[in-house]
């Protein structure tokens, strides 16, 4: 890597910090911001990037941990708590859109497989913007949220198939069916590593790893995993993203994937930003000059026809009609992963380079509409069945009796429970005290031999650190009611204290193991700090009290003068 490259990538990603900051007054998404300082930087405007490939290289990283997270996110338990949400109505909008992008793209003489392809590239909606937005708003939770998410998981499943189908569609060779044969070989034998791996290999590989709480030989182990099952797959004549995305999925099963995917978030974070401004880098502003009512034209159409495909698919699946078109405006957008799809299509030959370009205009402009969008979906939809189509949504919710106020329901939140960070003695205690009161209790615990003592015990309990947000998240701290920090390392409980404070408002107690670091762990959000070098020695003074005879009155008022002098200094403190 020489000085260029260097050189290179400090100036695009200042000019990518200075316009995410711009963009964050405006509450637009930062995807976007990184996509616009590849089109200033590169090869079609200021030059500042010569050799896009290199750029590439880096970018191809950021595609291995997408998929790599995103394999990680599947649980096969929640899935089928959602099933029908997710296969269904994934595959009816994934369906809808197809046939409809098909239908239109040969109107413009576009060939079948380059319509199908392009199909392919429309339907995927983008996982990262849409997420982030919902969150933002408060409305993950709602049921437009849940199944908006669930549409954006089956799509971020189905870009697998479309990555094994794109050669297919390119005609690469003249016999299909071994093609397909093939193709099933090579899943077959993918699917059976991955069973392997999941139920036997890696799992006691972290396990193992995981015991002795070094943190770089787990990151090293992880990312080994990673990259290991990617060049697999890339041996096999398939995609590299695609072994990253089996390697995701085995490690989902096990007890470490919390701790894992918070280390992984970082990598990823990093190496998309490269990803999403190596596609600016491809794209020419000119295009935007040239035909800037072809690009509108065709981002509008784009827009229109998800919403709708969107809205059939989630109606179908007897959401409310408000609920459905909420949901078809939250997925109109053209997704990153359609970036990659492309990127592989144009390769194959199926996106002319023309094409590509157009592409990439219209994908950024639906980018950009979305938070504003998604942002008024409510009013946009209460408008649209209250003023335009009055008549219009009762008839179609009577149509497959729908009730209105009726609509997809998923297992309630956690809430108003206590969150425990340590699983040592003072963790046990706290857990077995909620579980006597029938107070519901979330661990998280690092060593995995406490964490299965607290499985024993019957506790919910997450492997990780709760210094990773990830994990805090998996616990729900957000709507806990108390959170107790009991770790054992001084500088975690710093950390763990300032991001539980940051991120909720449940009474926080944590523990300190002297005197000195309560001034810190106040400082740091906690509610009450509980010390064990002055609860042990206010123990000891009580023994030794009651040794001479003293009164239980006394005790308490001694113990009570010792605890309010303390900060004044063990001068004074004796003095008094």
């Amino acid at each position: 890597m020489g000085d260029g490259l260097y050189q290179e990538l400090v100036l695009v990603l200042a000019l990518a910090v200075g316009i995410i900051l711009l963009f964050r007054r405006f509450r637009m998404p930062g995807v976007l911001g990184f996509i616009i300082a590849g089109m200033i930087a590169g090869p079609h405007m200021l030059g500042w990037v010569n050799d896009v490939g290199r750029v590439n290289e880096l970018a191809e990283f950021g595609m291995v941990f997408l998929l790599f997270v995103i394999g990680m996110g599947f649980s096969l338990k929640e899935l089928s708590s959602i099933g029908l949400t997710v296969f269904v109505g994934g595959s009816l909008q994934a369906v809808f859109t197809i046939l409809l992008t098909t239908g239109i793209c040969t109107l413009f003489d576009m060939s079948l497989p380059q319509s199908v392809f392009m199909g392919f590239l429309v339907t995927l909606s983008s996982t990262a913007i849409v997420l982030r937005v919902l969150q933002g708003k408060g409305k993950l939770d709602s049921p437009m949220g849940r199944a908006t998410s669930a549409i954006l998981i089956f799509q971020d499943i189905l870009v697998v198939p479309m990555m094994l189908v794109t050669p297919m569609l390119a005609g690469r060779s003249g016999n299909l069916g071994t093609d397909l044969a093939l193709l099933a070989g090579k899943v077959l034998l993918l699917l059976s590593l991955v069973y392997a791996g999941g139920r036997w290999g890696v799992p006691r590989l972290l396990r193992l790893v995981s015991k002795g709480r070094n943190r770089e030989l787990f990151i090293i182990t992880v990312v080994l995993l990673c990259f290991a099952a990617a060049w697999g797959t890339a041996a096999l004549g398939l995609s590299l993203a695609l072994g990253a995305f089996f390697a995701g999925l085995i490690i989902s099963g096990t007890d470490q994937v919390y701790s894992a995917s918070g280390i992984i978030q970082p990598f990823h974070q990093l190496f998309m930003s490269f990803f999403f401004v190596s596609i600016g880098m491809l794209v020419d502003p000119a295009l935007f000059r040239a035909a800037p009512f072809t690009i509108l034209g065709l981002a509008l159409l784009v827009m229109t026809g998800k919403t709708l495909t969107g809205f059939l698919a989630v109606w179908l699946l007897r959401h409310p009609v408000r609920t459905a078109l909420q949901c078809g405006l939250a997925l109109f957008q053209v997704g990153e992963f359609s970036f990659v799809l492309a990127l592989a299509g144009s390769g194959y030959g199926l996106l002319s380079p023309a094409h590509h370009q157009v592409f990439l205009a219209v994908s950024i402009l639906t980018m950009a509409a979305t938070p504003m969008v998604i942002a008024r979906s409510r009013r946009i939809a209460g408008g649209t069945f209250n003023r335009l189509l009055p008549r219009t949504g009762q008839a179609l919710d009577a149509l497959l009796a729908v009730h209105p106020g009726t609509g997809e329901h998923g297992a309630p939140q956690l809430a108003d429970h206590l969150v425990i960070a340590g699983f040592g003695l003072a963790g046990r205690h706290a857990a077995w005290a909620a579980q006597s009161l029938k107070v519901r209790c979330v661990v998280i615990e690092e060593d995995p031999e406490l964490l299965e003592r607290a499985k024993e015990q019957g506790v919910r309990a997450i492997q990780g650190s709760a210094t990773q947000e990830t994990v805090l998240e998996m616990a729900h701290v957000a709507s806990a009611r108390v959170v107790l920090v009991a770790v054992p390392d001084a500088v975690e409980a710093r950390r763990v204290t300032a991001l539980v404070h940051a991120s909720s408002k449940a009474r926080l107690i944590v523990r300190s193991r002297t005197d000195g670091e309560e001034a810190i762990l106040y400082g740091k959000g906690a509610d009450l700090v509980v010390c064990d070098e002055l609860e042990g020695s206010l123990e000891l003074t009580g023994h030794v009290l009651r040794g001479f005879k003293a009164s239980p009155g006394e005790v308490l008022e001694i113990g009570r003068h010792l605890r309010e002098s303390r900060h004044a200094g063990e001068g004074a403190m004796l003095a008094g």
